[in-house]
């Protein structure tokens, strides 16, 4: 495992319905813009390029050999079939051998209602049950998708599983949860000594959630359209998984650190 790697994560100005097909080009321009500044993994929001509803049939296979021919991870948000007719929401990560690595489907909330008030949700949610995490050279991802953000015992179940890097792509339309979404992105990674990084899909004039931070501060921000870069510093989150809090003056940090030890069970649980 890498000391330090670049990411990034891609709020694109996006299309829906019967041109939602067309974002699969303008995915291939942002990974070549990503991967020219360095970026060794590339988050796209969730169900982008899509497809985000069974209604549109169109193919994205063009980001596995894109991922091969620019040597990086690539996180690519669709629907996956599930049974009976109904669909996972998942985010697939994929190699930079361009193969798939695994999915992670979305767990929460549980099926098989959610969001069903909007045409975009047209279609039969199921849950899924499982929290993977997948090893690169870099360290151990995670992912986890849109709301998920508030549901802290994801985040820290995946950081029980060794995650350093958790993904939150989104999807669009938070608008008045730009706040509170902005400071659980930055709380998941305070308390679990991990980053977070998150960006949504822009549909018109409304602000992006784009976000990238540590457990020490927000490293990086973007509200409109485009790429999100920063260098993450593992082995600074791996130091602060291995020590312990200290009576000192100065601190040596700027979180409490050794959190990951501090689980127990509650009492009479």
């Amino acid at each position: 495992m890498t000391s330090t790697v670049r990411i990034a994560v891609v709020q694109p100005a996006a299309h829906s319905g019967n041109r939602e097909h067309e974002n699969v080009g303008r995915a291939l321009q942002y990974l070549d813009e990503a991967a020219a500044a360095g970026a060794k993994i590339i988050c796209f929001p969730e169900l982008y390029p899509g497809p985000a509803n069974p209604s549109n049939q169109f193919s994205a296979d063009a980001l596995y050999e894109r991922a091969r021919s620019l040597s990086v991870y690539i996180i690519r948000g669709r629907l996956e079939p599930a049974t009976d007719g109904k669909f996972y929401v998942g985010a697939e990560l994929i190699g930079p051998d361009g193969t798939t690595i695994g999915s992670y489907r979305r767990t929460t909330p549980t099926g098989p209602y959610v969001y069903r008030d909007i045409p975009a949700w047209d279609f039969d949610y199921q849950s899924a049950d499982d929290l993977p995490v997948f090893e690169t050279e870099y360290g151990k991802v995670g992912i986890l998708i849109c709301s998920e953000v508030y549901m802290p015992e994801l985040a820290r179940a995946m950081a029980l599983k060794g995650a350093e890097i958790v993904f939150f792509p989104a999807g669009g339309l938070i608008n008045e949860l730009l706040p509170t979404w902005r400071t659980m992105l930055w709380a998941r990674a305070i308390e679990n000594l991990m980053y977070t990084a998150a960006s949504q899909s822009l549909y018109g004039v409304e602000e992006g959630v784009g976000q990238i931070a540590g457990p020490e501060g927000i490293i990086a921000t973007a509200r409109d359209p485009g790429v999100l870069i920063a260098d993450l510093d593992l082995e600074r989150t791996r130091w602060l998984r291995s020590q312990q809090e200290k009576i000192e003056m100065p601190k040596q940090y700027r979180v409490v650190p050794g959190t990951l030890d501090w689980v127990r069970p509650l009492a009479g649980g």
